[in-house]
């Protein structure tokens, strides 16, 4: 039986969530899988420092967070990386050699640099990185990186003005999970046709800024049925309960907490009201869902929504007060959300996670060929 051993960490629930759905794929296609957090499973003190580090300077210093992502977004990074790593190197190596898996797969860029020099001191097990986002930052490129997945062909063109051989890059799209590529069949008997649904997904937007895009939508004068998921933030859920027991004019709310039908929620849906994370904008994509952005930190987000609002996939507001509008706007001209549907399915046309255990079969049997 073939062995996949998938690399991930903590910074933004993305990468765990790429590396679990690689996780439920190449099981049911045979794969003994090991997931492992290499920073938390090989240096807590780092871990902690980086997952902190990230959580904090995202939240409250988005502008430091910012900065710090673009002076980072250059080849000098990788004097820089080993220094932080070095420690981590000989435990990953340890588990390598323990596990002895056929090919590695690193859902997080940190990985690209450590397994890079793993292979620079004689390790030959291919190595896929997974681009979360959709322009590949620095820490993505390295040329012993024996596949590339990505979600776009921006992203690929990324990679290839930083050097990267577009043989080696498929757009498979980011991974998220099965469900989301079936119909769910019941949705006619769900939906309210009579009603504008609406998902609004609070992810890292915070109880403020949900509040605000929220106050604006039960104001708005069309018929709108909004269903947010708060996920697992529980003081986030209990305030907006609050609101749901008033009643609105013409409005139908719904507060949900974590759930794991996001993919039957979508598909009945309209239209998504989210931050643009990789993987749930990603999700959106593979539903032909149009989005509306209405915060982005700075970094890896807001390239998202440049790339996203650039062609035709989303719609970005820099004040909630325009989201009114903005809706207005497409419930009186559904050309608009229908041409972006027909933009997001020609976007989506490539992916495919199954097509990812195919690749790595392929490099398997390229490096036994080879040895």
């Amino acid at each position: 039986m073939k062995k996949v051993l998938i690399l991930t960490t903590s910074t933004g629930q993305g990468h765990n969530q790429a590396a679990n759905s690689l996780l439920e794929t190449f099981e049911s296609e045979g794969f003994t899988c090991i997931k492992h957090d290499f920073l938390e499973g090989n240096n807590k003190f780092l871990n902690d420092i980086i997952v902190q580090g990230y959580e904090i300077s995202a939240s409250k210093f988005p502008k430091i967070y910012g900065w710090t992502y673009k002076l980072t977004d250059h080849k000098f990074i990788y004097k820089f990386l080993p220094l932080v790593f070095k420690g981590t190197d000989k435990k990953l190596t340890k588990l390598i050699e323990d596990k002895k898996p056929d090919i590695i797969i690193g859902t997080h860029p940190f990985t690209v640099n450590i397994i890079s020099r793993l292979k620079k001191k004689g390790m030959k097990i291919p190595f896929i990185s997974v681009v979360t986002d959709f322009k590949a930052h620095y820490t993505y490129v390295h040329p012993s990186v024996d596949a590339y997945i990505t979600g776009s062909q921006f992203t690929k063109d990324s990679l290839i003005k930083q050097g990267i051989d577009s043989s080696k890059i498929f757009p498979y799209g980011i991974p998220i999970r099965e469900s989301f590529f079936e119909r769910d069949e019941t949705i006619p008997e769900i939906k309210d046709e009579e009603y504008f649904n609406l998902l609004l997904m609070s992810g890292s937007m915070g109880l403020k800024n949900i509040s605000y895009v929220l106050d604006e939508l039960l104001n708005n004068k069309h018929k709108l049925r909004i269903t947010v998921v708060c996920g697992k933030n529980k003081k986030l859920k209990y305030s907006l309960l609050k609101k749901s027991q008033h009643t609105y004019i013409n409005k139908k709310l719904h507060i949900l907490g974590f759930s794991n039908d996001i993919a039957s929620f979508m598909e009945y849906s309209d239209l998504i009201i989210s931050k643009p994370g990789g993987l749930t904008v990603s999700e959106a994509i593979v539903k032909n869902l149009p989005l509306i952005i209405p915060f982005a930190i700075p970094g890896q987000e807001m390239e998202n929504t440049e790339f996203l609002a650039s062609n035709g996939y989303a719609y970005y507001i820099n004040n909630v007060k325009e989201i009114n509008n903005l809706i207005d706007m497409l419930i009186d001209n559904p050309k608009h959300l229908i041409d972006a549907k027909k933009n997001l399915k020609e976007l989506s046309s490539t992916y495919s996670i199954k097509a990812i255990v195919d690749l790595a079969n392929n490099l398997i049997e390229k490096k036994q060929l080879e040895t």
